[in-house]
Formats: structure tokens, sequence, C-alpha cells
């Protein structure tokens, strides 16, 4: 009887495993490399926000940075969290987009 009630948990753990090798592991792996990202950005580079806005990083504090976005000079400030990734002059993602 006892045997039969481990038997009964190994579907459990095949479901538990399969769950995490599918879906946990990727996620983890991702948000490490989008994390990653975010800390080596430098005055210069070109980045895309989460909401689609394109902009030449201007200044670099510990939580935040500003942004130029455009030709006359707009400046504004975003949260490290928001950016999505590094934009080539070639109109592709860099770093984020791979999926």
């Amino acid at each position: 009887m006892n045997q039969n009630a481990m038997l009964n948990f190994i579907p459990l753990i095949l479901v538990f495993v399969i769950f995490y090798f599918f879906l946990i592991r990727p996620q983890k792996k991702k948000a490490n490399e989008i994390n990653e990202m975010r800390e080596n950005l430098k005055v210069g580079d070109k980045v895309i926000t989460i909401g689609g806005i394109i902009g030449k990083i201007i200044l670099i504090k510990e939580d935040y940075l500003v942004i130029e976005t455009s030709s006359d000079n707009s400046k504004i400030e975003i949260m490290k969290w928001g950016i999505n990734g590094t934009y080539k002059k070639n109109s592709e993602l860099k770093d984020v987009e791979e999926e």
C-alpha cells in the first residue's frame, strides 16, 4: 500500500519537473539577460523603452536615466526597468527581441 502511494506521486513530480524546465527556467534566464543588459547601459547608447520610445542615453543615475528623444533635444527621465533593449540603426532590437 505504501508503494502505491509513492507511485501516485510520480506523475505529479514529473509535471513539476517539466513545468520547471519549460516555463520557470527560461523565464529566469530571460530576466537575468535583461537585467544584465540594463546594468551595462552607457551614455551614448540608443535604447527603446517598453512604451516604444526610442532615444539616446545622455545621463545615467542609480535607478533612472535620461534619454534624448529627438532632434529638438527633448529629454525624458525613465526608470531603468522601463528600458526594453538597445536599438540599432537598422531598426532592429538587440538583446530582447530574439525570443
